[in-house]
């Protein structure tokens, strides 16, 4: 059985992993015959977001604590991720991905990496196995992969300009599809830059992991 490693980052849209993408990734790589293992940084989140009111909360969370809530408390520590025990790399979206995993959110194209995300990305990107971003997630791709490799957010105009300025080829591409890099062996997905329902989140998704998991 192939194995996905997973990298979830928080629990929630607004400060962590978008959980209907992470659900929806998980049960996909199921339904594909392939099995999921999830690993997170072991940091404290940039903030907390009430997700009622959309405000900031004044508390401390733990991205790896958080994203156990998603995985049923089967996940590790990123830094233990050994891209030799798995087939492929899947990162979800949701804010905690440009706000956790990377600082996107608040330096754009001059963003950077946490340390231990950026070791297994390109960890799996040297190896020659294939990964996939998703929702915002893709904004990673850049900061991993050469000049000019190819990726989409969907199509808002802003990231995507971002997502040029840091190297990448922005694609636009509908809620149901996905792009493939060819060369680099990496896919991504709009997921909810463009889904309005988890059906229409699940559409593309699904796709792009069965894709994941033949290359694999």
């Amino acid at each position: 059985m192939k194995k996905v490693a997973v990298i979830l980052s928080g629990c929630g849209v607004f400060d962590g992993a978008e959980i209907h993408e992470s659900v929806l990734t998980l049960h996909a790589i199921e339904r594909h015959g392939a099995s999921w293992h999830c690993f997170a940084p072991n940091i404290e989140q940039m903030h907390v977001i009430n997700h009622l009111t959309g405000e900031e909360m004044a508390e401390t969370r733990n991205v790896l604590v958080e994203s156990a809530r998603i995985a049923r408390g089967k996940i590790e520590d990123v830094a233990k991720l050994k891209v030799e025990e798995f087939d492929a790399l899947l990162i979800p979206g949701g804010f905690g991905a440009a706000k956790n995993l990377t600082d996107f959110a608040v330096h754009g194209s001059e963003c950077s990496i946490n340390t231990h995300v950026a070791t297994a990305c390109r960890a799996f990107a040297q190896a020659g196995k294939p990964a996939a971003y998703l929702c915002i997630a893709p904004t990673i791709i850049p900061m991993i992969y050469e000049h000019g490799v190819e990726g989409t957010i969907g199509n808002d105009p802003d990231t995507a300009v971002a997502f040029r300025k840091m190297g990448g080829e922005h694609v636009s591409c509908p809620v149901d599809d996905f792009v493939f890099d060819q060369k680099h062996n990496v896919l991504s997905t709009p997921a909810y830059m463009l889904a309005e329902n988890i059906s229409q989140a699940a559409s593309g998704i699904d796709r792009l992991v069965e894709e994941l998991i033949k290359l694999a």
